[in-house]
């Protein structure tokens, strides 16, 4: 029994997989992204998702092989990673587990854990890939001054537009309304006041304006359109400078998928697989085999040393379809 943890920046998904492919079962609990609320929040998050999802199970931690716990900002501060890595043993009671970026979860269920590159677009984005036994990240700077082509990254974008249009520095178009109607603002200033004072900056629920734009650029906002483009364009270039960075040869083929909500808005799909061809032309782009989740559970499989055979990869795949987007966000 192999359990899959993948932690992102809306919410941490739960999920215990056996031998023969079998999803047991799944849990999910709050965002486990402490940044902004403090490293003790991990503990509470994992505590509660693996009493759930082992509740489901009608197991016990114990019965647990091995498990995968894929943590955002897990790296991401050098002096948190003993405590990130001794978490999950107060959580289990036992030390038959490992951490890492939930990056590697992407990676590990987009690509069924072999060597490629995914790139992840959620709340925040990277890349992770793998060649030959190494690894790289690139991006996932953090939304202040990074996570290019991320939902995060399409709001603040959206804002500004609608910002300007309000001002008329911008022909106004679909935008604004869109805006004007998921906000409910009484005036265009009022943005203000939603954003700063009642949500106090909170990075999930700015992100979650992605999917206005979105909207926008469904209804023909050339503005809306215009940073979806850019989004997909942006996460494009992560891929193409982990391709460097691995030392993939001129005529080698580069697998390369992709997690995460941003990639169900299609113009930002459409760019991104535009952006490849243009960059490279032994990129082979595919769809997300496995859901982020259950990547990490193949994963855990994979350290601990007895990887899922073929017919258990098989039955995993019939039994867990995946939407576009390719699964959670960061």
């Amino acid at each position: 029994m192999f359990l899959g943890v993948d932690g992102g920046g809306t919410k941490t998904a739960f999920c215990m997989v056996d031998r023969s492919g079998q999803v047991v079962a799944r849990a999910q609990a709050a965002s486990s992204y402490y940044f902004s609320h403090g490293i003790e929040l991990v503990e509470g998050v994992l505590k509660e998702g693996v009493e759930a999802v082992c509740a489901a199970a009608g197991l016990t931690p114990a019965d647990i092989e091995y498990a995968f716990f894929g943590l955002p900002g897990y790296g991401e501060a050098t002096r948190d990673l003993p405590v990130l890595n001794a978490t999950p043993r107060a959580v289990l009671g036992h030390d038959r587990y490992a951490c890492d970026n939930d990056m590697v979860c992407g990676w590990a269920g987009s690509l069924g854990a072999v060597d490629g590159i995914n790139v992840i677009s959620g709340t925040g984005s990277m890349t992770y890939g793998e060649r030959l036994g190494r690894s790289v990240r690139v991006g996932g700077w953090s939304e202040m001054f990074g996570d290019e082509g991320s939902a995060h990254w399409i709001a603040v974008r959206g804002l500004n537009a609608f910002s300007r249009m309000g001002d008329g520095r911008l022909p106004e178009g679909p935008l604004a309304e869109v805006f004007r109607r998921h906000l409910d603002l009484a005036s265009d200033l009022d943005v203000i006041d939603v954003v700063h004072n009642q949500w106090q900056g909170d990075r999930s629920r700015i992100a979650a304006l992605s999917r206005s734009v979105a909207e926008a650029a469904a209804l023909g906002d050339e503005a809306a359109t215009e940073i979806l483009t850019d989004a997909g364009r942006e996460l494009a270039l992560l891929v193409e400078v982990t391709r460097e960075r691995l030392e993939f040869g001129p005529d080698e083929t580069v697998p390369v998928s992709y997690s995460g909500g941003t990639f169900g808005a299609h113009t930002v799909l459409e760019a991104f697989a535009t952006g490849l061809k243009n960059r490279f032309t032994n990129y082979e782009l595919r769809h997300p085999l496995y859901e982020p989740v259950v990547g990490a559970a193949l994963y855990a499989a994979k350290i601990a040393g007895t990887p899922l055979d073929q017919p258990a990869l098989d039955a995993l795949r019939m039994a867990s379809g995946i939407s576009a987007s390719g699964g959670e966000d960061r």
